[in-house]
């Protein structure tokens, strides 16, 4: 029995050694896998993070592309939309100088403002009415004035160079 016991003891070591080098194939096996794996991973993020960079950089430049054209927008509406509303309540309200408040001219709209004030206490006297009047007149011109020019040549003339009478 010992001499079976041997035998089976050496197929025992055979099995094991060949268990030990299937093992060790299996692990390099495994290792080399991982090792792609590992590589093919690194490859895609390295491509991601260049297509992130270039779709970052495309959002950048459309973003400035819309903020230009915003602004240009914004603007052009902006100087169209105070003409009409200065040349209207230059019409309406031109003595009391609220277009001139409108258009960013506060010393000539507090100008207008303090004269209606002084032709206002002097009416009882007589002559704040004609000093009303004459403001009065001030805006109606004004109202027409700014409402007779072209929307390009209103932003040049009281929103860029600043006119601020006439």
């Amino acid at each position: 029995m010992s001499d079976d016991n041997k035998d089976l003891g050496d197929e025992l070591d055979d099995m094991i050694g060949d268990a030990k080098e299937d093992a060790k194939k299996a692990k390099d096996k495994i290792s080399q896998k991982t090792s792609d794996l590992a590589d093919d991973a690194k490859e895609i993020a390295d491509e991601a993070k260049e297509k992130a960079s270039k779709i970052a950089d495309e959002a950048k430049e459309s973003a400035k592309e819309f903020t230009e054209g915003a602004q240009d927008v914004l603007n052009k509406a902006s100087g169209e939309n105070k003409k009409v509303l200065a040349g209207i309540l230059a019409i309406i309200f031109g003595s009391l100088g609220v277009h001139k408040f409108i258009l960013g001219y506060n010393k000539e709209g507090g100008i207008l403002l303090g004269l209606w004030v002084v032709g206002a206490v002097l009416t009882c006297v007589g002559i704040g009415v004609l000093l009303l009047w004459a403001l009065g007149l001030v805006g109606l011109i004004e109202g027409i004035v700014y409402l007779t020019k072209s929307d390009e040549e209103f932003y040049n003339t009281y929103q860029v160079g600043k006119k601020p009478w006439f």
